[in-house]
Order: C-alpha cells, then structure tokens, then sequence
C-alpha cells in the first residue's frame, strides 16, 4: 500500500462534520458504542492536559517507561510531517496498513453521522490501542479536557496536568479560571493526578475539582519539587532525592515538564536510573529543536538553524528565555501563525531577542494570518520586521545579511510541520 491510501481515508472523514472544533462527546460515545467500546480495554491510562508542555512531558514518560522495559502506546496531536505521528503502537508509529484498516473500519462504522476530524481518528487511535498488547497507554488532550474527544477512559491510571496558561479562548472560556476548569476536567473519581506548576487561579480550580472527586494530587511545590543547581536538575518528592542531567529537551521550562514526568514515573514506580533515561532520552521534535541535516541546512551551511512551534505568549516567554541563555548571535526569527492566537503576547518576549523578525503565511493552512499581519503584529511590539513568500526566501533574505545568523523558524506547529516535511 501507498501512502495515498491512508490519506484517502482521512480526507473523506474531513468532510464528516462543517466544524473542525465542535467540543462535545455526544459524537465520540455513538461511535465507540458501534466499535464496542475500545476505550474500555486499553492498557493502563496515563492521561495528559494542559496549555504548554503536554507533548514533551508524554515524550519523558514515554521514554522512561521505555527505558523500564515497558511496552507504551502514545497517542499526540497536531502531527508535523505526517498523520501517523500521532499513533505509537507498543513504541512503534503505527505502519500505513494498520492504518488505513482502523480508519476505514471507523468511518464504516460512523455510517455517515456528523462527527469530527479529530474524533473520528481519535477513536481509530482507540481502536488500534485496543488490540495490540502493550504494558501503558499515553493519551494526550487534543484542546482542553472536559469534553476532548480522548477524555472518554473512566479509569485511568493516572492524569497529568502541566502548566495552565491562556489559549484557545475562543473555546475554553476568557479567563485562567474557566480555562483551568476546563483541564480539570480529565480528572477523575479516585485516580491520582501530577499537577505542574501553576498560577494560583488555576491552581485553586485543579485542587477544587479533585476535591469534588476525591482524587489525591501529586502537585509541584507541595508533593514534589524541581529545579537547577550547579547545571544538573534536581528533583525530590516523599521518597527521596534525584541528581539528574538537565533534559536533553531544551529550556528552562523543559525542568518543570521533566519534574511532571518524573512525578507520574515515580508514582507508577519506575526505578531511579530509569527516571534518569525519561529526562536524557526523549525526543521531541520540533521544540527548540537544532536543524542540522536537510536542504535547509545545508543552505544555511555557517548559520544556526533552530524550529519550534510554540505559539502562545507562554511559550514566546519560554522560547525568549532559552535564546537569552544562548552564545551570543544575532538573531532573526521566521514566523508564521494562526489568525486564533495571541500574536502580540507570543511576540513582545521575543522582541530583545531578535534581530529582525520575517512573516510568512503557513503553506497550505487555510487558518494562516497573512503574512503582512504578523509583520505589523511584530512591528506593534518594537520589533523590525519585514515579510517573504515562503520560508526559503525568508532565509535567503536573513542569510544574504548575515550568513552566520541565528535562525528561529517559529510561531506554529503547522509550520513547523511544513518546515519538517520540506526539510525531509
């Protein structure tokens, strides 16, 4: 089979619904019901919510549960490169076949109902999970909680809530307060949760939900702690102290997201030395992450070439304090966004960092801000900015001034993921 076949099939379920976020679970339950319900046969459920850091705090669990022998499905959204990214059978990316099977039997069984994009590969992501054997199932939120289309597991055995920040008001709620509630919603009657650091009004929302239902709580600053010392990470809960690598994953807010995993690792009792592979071994593209190999690099032959797709004014803070810790290097930033996101609150922390911002609109995303409207976003923010038709002639621009630049292709996780599949 080709890899056509797969697409085929997701491109018929696109038109399933008019809405690509239509937040219910009305949908997911009629359809899990005619596949028999495989969200009630997975293996063990380690379900994960948050604003930032939801996808690399997975990665860490993953790898040390990995590293302990352990047999791990993981389930992730968006993908960058290609949709099968967001299906690890057993450790493995789900194979085109495999695919293409559980896609075609969801949308036979969905008999034409109106259902959406992300619900109807969720369930297919389900179903896969369901029959292959494996010790842990990691399910990442798609967008919020209460109604996501993964929070459908009555028992996991665990949920995991990173840092709450603003995003996806138009979804959620306007404030930290009904945006927290809505993470909370994975939180379940009895099942611990890991709790990352928090601002207090959402904190005060997470600690009321798992009153209500009786969940005890594994929280950052009063069951657990991290931090840096001497350039080594240091994490300690009731059980003892850790002295560990900082994690390969880079950033200051990479700690806080290794101290989650390390919660949830150690609440499922996973060794020391295997804590330590969780925080050395994961991979987690496209976060902060060095383009060394590819056609763009290799254009870009004497400059240094990063990509992330952040794109909150939480992750501008992160991505601005870990280019400050950076050699000194001028540098310029390649931004596409979303017109849904807070440009300017993604941008003003980046503004001492950059030498000169250039916009590009997102290839192929119908949700792009125009690439002159980032421009003028940036400007508004004290930034120099100027725009190109595509992210090559964006770097051809930068490197033409400076062929040992700093290059941070940035603003989105759909341009990352055009950049990955380009850069192949």
């Amino acid at each position: 089979m080709t890899q056509q076949t797969s697409d085929a099939v997701l491109a018929r379920m696109m038109a399933l619904h008019p809405k690509i976020i239509d937040l219910t679970l009305d949908r997911m339950w009629r359809l899990l019901d005619a596949l028999g319900n495989p969200q009630n046969t997975l293996p063990p459920v380690i379900h994960i919510a948050g604003t930032n850091g939801k996808g690399s705090t997975q990665a860490m669990i993953r790898a040390g549960l990995e590293a302990a022998g352990h047999r791990v499905h993981a389930y992730t959204s968006p993908h960058l490169a290609r949709f099968h990214e967001r299906i690890r059978l057993a450790g493995d990316l789900i194979t085109e076949p495999d695919l293409t099977d559980v896609l075609d039997e969801c949308y036979d069984a969905n008999n034409g109902g109106n259902i959406t994009y992300f619900e109807i590969t969720t369930c297919a992501a389900l179903l896969a999970f369901s029959r292959s054997p494996a010790d842990y199932t990691l399910l990442e939120v798609g967008l919020g909680g209460r109604l996501d289309a993964t929070n459908v597991v009555e028992k996991p055995a665990l949920t995991v809530i990173t840092p709450v920040s603003i995003d996806h008001q138009q979804y959620l709620g306007d404030t930290l307060a009904q945006i927290a509630g809505e993470k909370a919603g994975i939180i379940k009657r009895g099942v611990p949760c890991v709790v990352g650091p928090q601002q207090e009004e959402a904190m005060d929302v997470i600690e009321a939900e798992a009153l209500r239902h009786h969940a005890p709580l594994l929280a950052y600053g009063q069951h657990w702690h991290v931090g840096q010392e001497a350039g080594r990470m240091v994490y300690q809960d009731e059980q003892g102290l850790l002295d560990l690598p900082k994690p390969n994953l880079l950033g200051a807010h990479q700690i806080s997201n290794a101290g989650a995993a390390l919660a949830a690792l150690r609440h499922l009792g996973v060794a020391n030395d295997h804590c330590e592979a969780a925080v050395t071994g994961a991979q987690w593209p496209a976060r902060m992450q060095r383009l060394k190999t590819g056609p763009l690099a290799e254009a870009a032959a004497q400059a240094e070439l990063w990509l992330d797709g952040g794109h909150n004014p939480a992750a501008g803070e992160a991505i601005a304090g870990l280019l400050g810790t950076l050699p000194k290097r001028p540098t310029y930033l390649i931004c596409g966004m979303l017109n849904t996101k807070d440009i300017s609150g993604y941008l003003r922390p980046l503004a001492a960092q950059a030498v000169k911002l250039i916009a590009v609109s997102i290839p192929g995303e119908a949700a792009t801000l125009p690439a002159h409207e980032t421009a003028q976003a940036a400007r508004a923010v004290g930034m120099n900015a100027d725009e190109a038709a595509s992210v090559q002639s964006a770097l051809a621009d930068i490197l033409a001034i400076d062929p040992s630049a700093r290059v941070l292709i940035c603003g989105s996780l759909y341009l990352a993921g055009s950049v990955l599949r380009e850069n192949g």
